[in-house]
């Protein structure tokens, strides 16, 4: 079923702004926060010509295959880094739900379903000198995309990959702002506990920005904590994490 404004008004119960086609919607939902947004807010895209990712990637989500939409948050500053971790739980829930189960979040918000990346999680935040404004959490999810042929076929995966039925992308988007509103309700102990659980990478031998070592721990702030033989114990804020013989990002 394609997305529409009216399809979706019947869906949600916030304020949101549907666009056909966008550049990137966490750019729109930027300029929203900017002009005044309410806390909850969120753009959805039909079609995001130019998405962003982690580490500067661009990607381009074809209409009528995915999830696109970026949501306006308004968090105190000390809880910034548990957005990063509520976007991730939210997908995990929301994959979990349209029934697949073999699902994990690579580290930091990378959803994955049978080990393969099923959904990305980018989180800006919007700074007026040294006052947070807000902060845009933009999340994309694969619901159809077809990999076969392409350079990501090993290490992508749709929705309906799993499914092997039809879902519904507004029903989606209603239940994925339902889950992130939940996390949102919760303590930022409660959040970070359910996010390390989730992670699928701890205990594994990793490399991350050219250090290899053991992935022992998070950080409630969110940093990886890598035990090398040379260096002891390493902090890690921001990274692909490879194991020995596959990435767990994707470009």
């Amino acid at each position: 079923m394609s997305l529409s404004h009216e399809i979706l008004q019947g869906k949600l119960a916030r304020c949101f702004r549907f666009y056909r086609s966008v550049d990137s919607t966490n750019d729109l939902a930027k300029d929203w926060l900017l002009a005044g947004a309410p806390d909850g807010a969120a753009i959805i895209a039909d079609e995001q010509r130019r998405g962003r990712g982690r580490q500067g990637r661009v990607w381009h989500s074809p209409p009528g295959v995915a999830l696109a939409l970026s949501v306006v948050l308004r968090p105190d500053e000390e809880d910034v880094a548990l957005v990063n971790m509520i976007g991730a739980l939210g997908v995990y829930d929301l994959v979990r739900q349209a029934g697949c189960d073999e699902a994990g979040i690579k580290w930091p918000n990378d959803v994955q379903v049978n080990g393969k990346k099923v959904s990305g999680v980018l989180t800006e935040n919007v700074w007026e000198s040294d006052r947070l404004l807000g902060v845009v959490l933009g999340i994309g999810v694969n619901v159809r995309v077809d990999f076969a042929g392409t350079d990501l076929h090993a290490s992508a995966i749709s929705l309906e990959d799993v499914t092997q039925a039809p879902l519904d992308r507004a029903e989606l988007i209603r239940q994925l702002l339902r889950r992130i509103d939940c996390w949102r309700g919760k303590s930022a102990k409660e959040i970070f506990l359910a996010w390390r659980r989730r992670l699928n990478m701890l205990g594994k031998l990793v490399t991350v920005n050219g250090v290899q070592g053991l992935a022992e721990d998070v950080t409630p702030s969110g940093a990886l904590k890598i035990k090398t033989d040379k260096a002891g114990a390493l902090l890690v804020h921001a990274g692909d994490v490879f194991d020995a013989s596959n990435t767990w990002s994707i470009e």
